[in-house]
């Protein structure tokens, strides 16, 4: 993603880190070890899934488990302190940029990883697409700043930075990376150090045209504005740890976000919506817990048609699509451009959410899933109702950031996200 009116003082300016890493002989593998971004794990099953897989699993950083947040917090710091002092994570013995690759089946992504400095919303310079939740915000802030570090890179995309792609091509080449495993979705992940100055000097020229679009971590983007708001500027605090990744050259997936309602019956919400929405029950065959291909392949071809989701939580699967228009009209903001009014995530907040269901904007009653089966389980465990939704296109969400408009929160979900693990920054090494 480019901005002709960015030039070298009004860019993107990643800068080098010592990160700490986990040091090799000190766990059973790297794989073990790592985690999903921390909004991914389904808890509490894959938290505990994980926390089993390795001592050191560094899920028990991300997501601490204790009886009150700020007993999580000062748990993570305790741990955090306790790895380094036994050598199980160490800094790396120079400020790097790191290359980072995955290859997942066919899909190949490569970018890198870096300290970014961060900018006011007003420069233009990296661009949020989604709303956050205060809760979410302050309890990350609290976290980092228990354990003074950036434990999770967020996911940037930016488009066309020729020179930056050159450096970390041909680093990829290198056959000894720093590191290099497989986790157990079958992801092959690889990161370099890059700490050749030549390069480094490359990269930040090229980097400092161009603007980001958030891909994944709006949480943690405005966590990372918050905590730099509280301390005087030229701190370790104006920089935040990131993966940029060019989608001109490595196309990200997009996947919908899903929800479930765990205190809306399933009953209870197609009786509501009954007359808002055309409702039909699908076949749902060979689903083995989770929709079948034929129920996706429902959702996608009504989807293209208009708003449409999925209702499940009662071991069937249920289309609603082809909404009133009347109801639109009636329940979606009209200031806002006609792409976002249109947007599955707008629909489903604003109508069906608020006006049909009227479930409250909490934790407690809204939460949000990133696998379909994960989903449905959940919700028939709960007795609530999994929403599915389908995913939106990368270039409506590219250009509604562009105009500053926000999609609803957890709208999308860019891909693969980075492993969270690999690489970390201290913010007391700078």
């Amino acid at each position: 993603m480019t901005n002709s009116g960015l030039n070298g003082e009004h860019g993107l300016r990643l800068k080098p880190f010592r990160g700490l890493r986990y040091v090799r002989q000190h766990v059973g593998s790297l794989a073990a070890v790592t985690s999903p971004p921390y909004d991914v794990v389904v808890r509490p099953d894959g938290q505990r899934h994980l926390e089993t897989a390795d001592p050191y699993n560094v899920v028990r950083l991300i997501l601490p488990d204790a009886e009150t947040p700020a007993a999580r917090h000062r748990k993570a710091a305790r741990t955090l302190d306790e790895w380094l002092a036994e050598g199980v994570l160490a800094p790396d013995p120079q400020p790097a940029l790191y290359v980072y690759e995955q290859r997942d089946g066919d899909h190949l992504q490569r970018g890198v990883i870096g300290a970014l400095r961060l900018t006011p919303p007003e420069e233009g310079i990296v661009l949020p697409h989604e709303d956050v939740m205060p809760g979410p915000v302050a309890d990350r802030a609290a976290l980092m700043r228990a354990t003074g570090a950036n434990l999770e890179p967020l996911l940037l995309s930016y488009r066309q930075g020729d020179a930056t792609a050159a450096v970390i091509d041909r680093t990829a080449t290198d056959p000894k990376p720093l590191l290099a495993t497989v986790t157990e979705d079958g992801v092959r992940h690889r990161l370099w150090a890059l700490t050749d100055d030549a390069d480094i000097a490359a990269v930040a020229a090229d980097l400092a045209t161009h603007q980001a679009l958030i891909a994944d971590g709006h949480h943690r983007w405005a966590t990372y504005r918050l905590l730099q708001s509280a301390h005087r500027p030229g701190t370790p605090w104006d920089y935040g740890l990131v993966l940029l990744v060019d989608t001109a050259r490595y196309p990200l997936r997009v996947r919908a976000i899903h929800r479930v309602l765990p205190r809306l019956p399933l009953a209870a919400a197609l009786d509501a919506v009954r007359g808002t929405f055309r409702v039909r029950t699908l076949p749902s065959e060979g689903s083995a817990g989770g929709p079948s291909a034929a129920v996706l392949d429902a959702l996608a071809r009504a989807a293209a048609d208009g708003n449409a989701f999925v209702l499940a939580g009662d071991g069937g699967f249920h289309l609603l699509d082809r909404p009133d228009p009347a109801a639109l009209a009636a329940s979606v903001r009209a200031d806002r451009p006609e792409p976002w009014r249109r947007l599955d995530a707008t629909v489903l907040h604003s109508l069906l959410l608020d006006d049909v269901w009227k479930v409250p904007d909490s934790p407690e009653d809204i939460r949000y899933i990133h696998d379909t089966a994960a989903a449905v389980e959940l919700a028939e465990r709960l007795g609530g109702t999994a929403v599915l939704m389908h995913p939106v296109r990368e270039d409506v969400v590219r250009e509604l950031a562009r105009q500053g408009v926000t999609m609803p929160r957890k709208s999308t979900s860019f891909g693969p996200k980075p492993a969270s693990g690999l690489v970390m920054r201290s913010l007391e090494l700078g």
